[in-house]
């Protein structure tokens, strides 16, 4: 994926590089990067850069020049970036019910039934997952309910929030919650104790009513995207009514891409727009759950997907040259690593990945996974990912257990073939889930990966961007995209 270094480049410090266009694309395990046009990055390759050169002096700067190599400097950055691998376990996806009331084309949850409450956690599994939560040495925990439909066991919810509230009086860490609901099933008495500084949620909405609707079946014929508009209407009044900040609005919004939405990404921006919700999220299929079998019908290239994308992403951009505060979730991620000192440490983009290290995901009978999508792909009998139960298991051999650390491994793009040399590392992540799915095996071959193709793809669009932003308008709005420039407390759909 990435040509080899000639023997003559050996003034050079330790680097990958690629090549974008016509452009060289440097970068470093630092996570500085620079491009370079093709002739000018042609001479530096060979030892050749005039001594004079303009640009010699960024080069030298970002450790890219072994005479210049500042080692501490680049020692501090590195531990800077991968600072959250040193946070602990701090999501964990507790799906409280397997139950729903929409029969979604894309489903990667393999829903239940709304009448089969056996697919229901009860309150004395709650409690131990609450209890195993907390034994995480993270100072920071997040509980992010889904299912099915969390609210079609609310008070499986409430009785977690409030659990943990009780809990955390000893344990002193920084709790918050993340609601992850359609909204069909939400009730005005939910507002008591859903409007909280530590509650945030998001649910979906795929793009303009006709589209929404045509992806989200709701049970009845009813419209899916009228009721969850309605109450994002009715959360913003509850927040205001309560004295919240607006710029705290605790409510967001990712979207599905299927075949029905290629065509409309300036659609699926206005509407958007039109709610006034503060970040786009947009997410391609994975092949897990109903999607994977219904792939034939939704599904589409990954070509097809980035055109999509970018068209969306330039839509967002001419947003923002008019006034209209709004981000892309995916392209913020990629934009910290890029522009900022930090990694905002995404669970999916990150090396190694975060299962088990960073999240658990817990299905309704109690059995722990090493992430989310381990325990999607159990729903459908395979329990590669499964890690134990919260009766059966201690913290220390869930996460101590050798599918974690196979996963890590698996995961580390520095000891993968066709990763560890490739420029775009510093940038990507691997989800051996994906792969597994994908490929069946855990490691698999990258140029085989649809997952690398479309981070790449999504890289290299958005350095296009950078490089010929003549003007530099379009690095002002990514940074203001950035995670150090938003707010302090972390988007209900970040995770």
């Amino acid at each position: 994926m990435c040509p080899s270094l000639p023997r003559a480049a050996e003034a050079l410090g330790p680097l990958s590089f690629s090549w974008v266009d016509d452009h060289l694309l440097l970068s470093n395990d630092a996570g500085r990067w620079a491009l370079l046009p093709r002739d000018d990055g042609r001479a530096l390759l060979q030892g050749r850069l005039p001594a004079d050169h303009p640009r010699r002096g960024e080069l030298a700067a970002k450790g890219f020049l072994r005479a210049h190599l500042d080692i501490e400097d680049l020692a501090a950055r590195t531990a800077r970036k991968r600072s959250a691998l040193a946070r602990g376990t701090h999501l964990h996806i507790v799906v409280v019910t397997l139950r729903c009331d929409h029969a979604c084309r894309y489903c990667h949850a393999s829903r239940a039934p709304m009448g089969a409450h056996e697919h229901d956690m009860d309150v004395d599994t709650a409690r131990r997952v609450v209890d195993l939560v907390f034994q995480s040495r993270s100072p920071a925990l997040t509980l992010e309910f889904q299912g099915g439909e969390p609210l079609a066991n609310p008070e499986v919810v409430r009785f977690i929030v409030e659990y943990a509230r009780q809990l955390n009086r000893s344990h002193g860490k920084e709790l918050s919650f993340s609601l992850v609901s359609n909204l069909s099933l939400m009730a005005s008495s939910y507002l008591d104790w859903l409007v909280a500084p530590d509650i945030a949620l998001c649910t979906s909405i795929d793009g303009p009513a006709d589209l929404h609707d045509h992806h989200r079946l709701l049970a009845g014929g009813d419209s899916s995207f009228a009721r969850a508009v309605g109450w994002i209407h009715r959360f913003r009044e509850a927040y205001a009514e309560r004295g919240y900040d607006p710029g705290l609005f605790r409510v967001e919004a990712l979207m599905t891409t299927t075949r029905a939405s290629l065509s409309r990404a300036d659609d699926i921006v206005d509407a958007y727009v039109e709610l006034g919700l503060p970040a786009l999220y947009l997410r391609p299929l994975n092949p897990y759950g109903f999607a994977a079998a219904a792939w034939n019908r939704i599904g589409y290239e990954v070509n097809e997907y980035l055109d999509f994308y970018f068209t969306a992403l330039d839509a967002v951009l001419r947003r923002n040259r008019e006034g209209v505060d709004l981000r892309e979730h995916t392209a913020s991620v990629y934009l910290s690593k890029l522009l900022t000192p930090d990694d905002p440490g995404h669970l999916d983009l990150r090396s190694p990945c975060g299962a088990g290290i960073g999240q658990l995901a817990y299905a309704p009978d109690g059995r722990v996974y090493t992430c989310d999508e381990g325990r999607m792909l159990g729903r459908t009998g395979d329990d590669t990912f499964a890690l134990g139960t919260v009766v059966s298991e201690r913290w220390r051999d869930l996460v101590g257990h050798p599918t974690v650390r196979t996963m890590l491994v698996a995961s580390t793009l520095e000891s993968l073939p066709e990763c560890r040399e490739c420029a775009f590392r510093p940038f990507c992540g691997v989800c051996p889930v994906h792969t597994w799915a994908e490929q069946r095996d855990l490691f698999g071959q990258r140029r085989l990966s649809t997952r690398c193709e479309l981070q790449r793809g999504q890289l290299t669009g958005i350095l296009r961007r950078l490089r010929d932003d003549a003007d530099g308008s379009t690095e002002r709005f990514f940074r203001r995209w950035t995670v150090n420039r938003q707010r302090a407390d972390a988007p209900a759909c970040a995770t």
